[in-house]
């Protein structure tokens, strides 16, 4: 992976806002990410597809779930600057913000085992 592309994925903040709770929570559905950033499915899932086309995400699908993480082949440079990244935005109040609807949702898939 490129430097140049690794970090023009990041330079969206809707990106940045999906890869940031990826890397506190470790896993998330779709449905859990556009709960926790309150936008459209759709907004979602082409942000989603655009970071795993990056390689900055994995995807996995469970019954009717696809569940997204940060890719564990990322390069080893690419680590502390995603830890960074998410030091910087829980500082600017976002995050919280995410993870405050992330935690009311809920019929999250882990714990009801649906969406």
């Amino acid at each position: 992976m490129q430097p140049s592309r690794f970090f023009k994925c990041l330079s969206d903040e809707t990106r940045l806002r999906c890869v940031t709770l990826l890397q506190k929570e470790g896993r998330l559905c779709v449905c859990e990410l556009t709960a926790a950033l309150d936008l459209s499915q759709p907004k979602i899932s082409r942000h989603l597809a655009s970071l795993r086309q990056c390689n900055v995400l994995v995807d996995s699908r469970e019954g009717q779930w696809v569940f997204y993480q940060i890719n564990p082949d990322l390069p080893i440079w690419a680590h502390p600057i995603l830890d960074d990244a998410l030091a910087a935005v829980e500082k600017n109040g976002q995050l919280h913000k995410d993870l405050q609807r992330l935690n009311q949702m809920s019929d999250r898939p882990e714990a009801a085992g649906c969406c």
